[in-house]
């Protein structure tokens, strides 16, 4: 008996921030002129995002007054409680949308069949929280099993994955719901420290959900392993924590180099123990926290760009959503399968604080 991902749901929120309209908001922001100006310029420039979306219209060119940020960033700065506030309101919806997607690629298993509900964020927390509120914006049932993974970042769908992987060992019958929701706009913050500056540039709002079961034979992403490691080189080179003016990213330029070390024998251990070789994966899920450790991932593996086209298009449309990014990328990967590539492994990968580096295989199931 194994696990599968049985239906992949994506949503995005209503405001699109073209890259040209978020550098001349970050460059307002920072009131920064001359070199500080084109310093920021050329962050977005060199980003390979041509678009990120977000649940205020504060960066927006569609002429619609801020909601959270004042005009030019002047005046009384949004502290963490008004950003909460604001996560609050428009985290459900978002969420919402992306698990009705995921339910309705599939005809056999509705929202009352649930058994185990998990929610995964970085960028908002309540109680009662977005679990409670999903149950009842959903009419899932009261018993349904909740767990909720936050404050793990642009990594955390893998132990949201990992935890549906086991409900369904446990329990055959078990229907499980993950369901990743990042609102990383409303974390913008006014500060021309270099990291900060990077971070700035990178992350957009998004959700996405899967269906997790027991694999029968149906069409899905069978489960084959999991494998994570620690890189502690790089533990202040990517950080997240909770400031009075939201919550404070950290993401040094030296990331893609702490990945680039560790990536080979990361996927030598997922490996190890299954009958694949790196030469057979043909399809490839990584997360795009940056072009640039696309590219470290690429030069470690022995990847074309070609291989690795559904985590530049997810880069290039989002941006780095944190956490539902990798399932946005798995989504595309999936839907470009055909029955050609039936028992096709495809190999997955995310990073966030600690440095941690998940992995997993997946078998295309048509």
């Amino acid at each position: 008996m194994k696990a599968q991902i049985s239906a992949i749901g994506t949503a995005l929120p209503p405001y699109t921030l073209p890259r040209k309209s978020a550098a001349e908001a970050h460059v307002n922001a920072l009131g920064a002129e001359g070199a500080m100006e084109t310093r920021i310029q050329a962050i977005h420039r060199a980003s390979g995002i041509q678009q990120r979306h977000s649940v205020v219209p504060d960066f927006s060119d569609n002429g619609m007054d801020p909601e959270l940020f004042p005009p030019g960033f002047q005046g009384d700065y949004p502290g963490t409680n008004t950003r909460m506030a604001k996560y609050r309101l428009t985290a459900l919806p978002l969420a919402k949308q992306a698990i009705e997607q995921c339910l309705a690629q599939q005809d056999r298993v509705q929202a009352k069949d649930i058994t185990h509900l998990v929610t995964v964020s970085c960028t908002g927390m309540y109680a009662p929280g977005l679990d409670i509120d999903l149950v009842q914006a959903l009419n899932l049932p009261h018993q349904v099993q909740r767990t909720a993974v936050n404050f793990m970042g642009c990594y955390g769908a893998f132990p949201g994955l990992k935890l549906a992987h086991a409900a369904c060992l446990a329990n055959p019958k078990a229907k499980v719901l993950v369901v990743c929701v990042e609102l990383c706009s409303l974390h913008f913050q006014q500060s021309d420290d270099e990291d900060t500056l990077l971070a700035m540039a990178l992350f957009g709002d998004g959700a996405a959900a899967v269906l997790v079961e027991g694999s029968e034979g149906q069409p899905g992403l069978v489960m084959e392993a999991f494998y994570n490691d620690l890189a502690p080189e790089g533990a202040n080179d990517m950080a997240w924590k909770i400031g009075d003016f939201g919550f404070e990213m950290r993401l040094s330029a030296y990331v893609p180099q702490v990945i680039e070390k560790g990536i080979a024998p990361l996927t030598e251990r997922l490996l190890e123990h299954l009958p694949v070789q790196l030469s057979d994966i043909r399809h490839v899920a990584i997360h795009p926290g940056g072009r640039s450790i696309l590219q470290a991932i690429e030069r470690q593996l022995h990847l074309s760009p070609e291989q690795n086209e559904a985590a530049y298009g997810v880069l290039r449309e989002c941006g780095n959503m944190s956490s539902p990014t990798v399932l946005f990328v798995l989504k595309r990967v999936w839907d470009s399968l055909t029955a050609a590539d039936q028992g096709a492994p495809i190999l997955s990968f995310a990073f966030g604080p600690g440095l941690t580096l998940e992995s997993s295989l997946y078998r295309y199931q048509a």
